[in-house]
């Protein structure tokens, strides 16, 4: 691409991640399978007693192309509304932060949580995890730093004083993952880097790197696998120089107010969702095999990590 197309192309994006992240909208986006409409506003105060009779809430904040995972998590959502009886209802919201805020309020029953929301949460109302997604035997990943693959960079050491992409203030791979490590090295992003800003998407980190707009990023290993199936003219332009400690993958976690049975029929449900041709193929869409018993050891580290840093909800 011409310097002079790439500079407006990078002012361009520049503008867009400004526009975006000063102006998040606060309204949510409803969705309830039971009707043919495409938006249902849902009462979300009403008490515990009529959990069974309203409609089942789930939550989500995509990672990665919102627009076209949304499908994916519609297909699910619906798949539990078959399974349960219940209308179901998926609200999504464009960053961490905002889903949190509406578990802490009591708003959703459940939702699809990054690894950093849920090891950031702190909110008033409680919950707990119901299962975690498993890939290719495994429900791990790595935090992995990106670089454009014609740059002189080979660590992460490399890019002090350089441009950086982090994802969404809560998450992990995209962002906590960095700041606890230049902690270590009794550093903070705004010292380290010349320049630093969120993306809130893990794409637009994956293409602001493929676009020399900023010198790197840090990534999901799994959102990195998912990029190169579906864009792979962008993550050629790409190379990873630092892979990180293993961390869980992102759980779904349920309220506590959800009585046990109906929590323990929940569960059920997205452990045997694999065997669903429909929901077994949204799931591999979105890079995750099958849903498997949550292990609530794997996160207690990363909450020490939140911990310490103010970056909590």
């Amino acid at each position: 691409m011409p310097a002079f197309l790439r500079a407006v192309s990078s002012f361009l994006f520049l503008l867009l991640l400004l526009f975006s992240s000063g102006c998040t909208n606060r309204q949510s986006t409803y969705i309830d399978f039971s009707k043919a409409q495409e938006n249902a506003a849902v009462d979300s105060t009403d008490s515990d007693n009529h959990l069974e009779q309203r409609p089942l809430l789930i939550a989500l904040a995509s990672v990665i192309s919102p627009k076209e995972t949304i499908g994916y998590y519609r297909a699910i959502a619906q798949h539990v509304a078959k399974a349960t009886g219940r209308p179901t209802v998926l609200i999504q919201r464009k960053t961490y932060a905002e889903v949190n805020m509406l578990m802490s309020n009591g708003e959703v029953d459940i939702a699809f949580l990054s690894t950093g929301a849920y090891a950031s949460y702190r909110g008033m109302n409680e919950i707990e995890l119901l299962v975690m997604a498993e890939r290719s035997g495994n429900s791990l990943y790595t935090p992995d730093v990106i670089v454009h693959r014609d740059s002189e960079f080979q660590s992460l050491e490399d890019l002090q004083g350089r441009t950086f992409a982090f994802t969404d203030p809560l998450s992990f791979s995209g962002h906590m993952v960095i700041e606890d490590y230049l902690s270590r090295q009794n550093t903070v992003p705004e010292k380290y880097f010349k320049r630093f800003f969120y993306t809130y998407n893990h794409d637009k980190s994956l293409w602001a790197v493929a676009n020399k707009l900023v010198d790197g990023a840090s990534i999901d290993s799994q959102i990195y696998e998912y990029a190169k199936l579906r864009n792979p003219s962008l993550t050629e332009k790409i190379r990873i120089i630092s892979s990180l400690k293993p961390s869980p993958t992102g759980p779904v976690a349920i309220s506590k107010r959800i009585p046990a049975e109906q929590k323990e029929a929940l569960q059920q449900i997205f452990l045997n969702m694999n065997q669903t041709p429909e929901t077994a193929e949204a799931m591999q869409q979105l890079i995750i095999d099958r849903f498997v018993l949550p292990q609530p050891d794997l996160y207690a580290p990363l909450k020490k990590i939140y911990d310490r840093s103010s970056v909590i909800l």
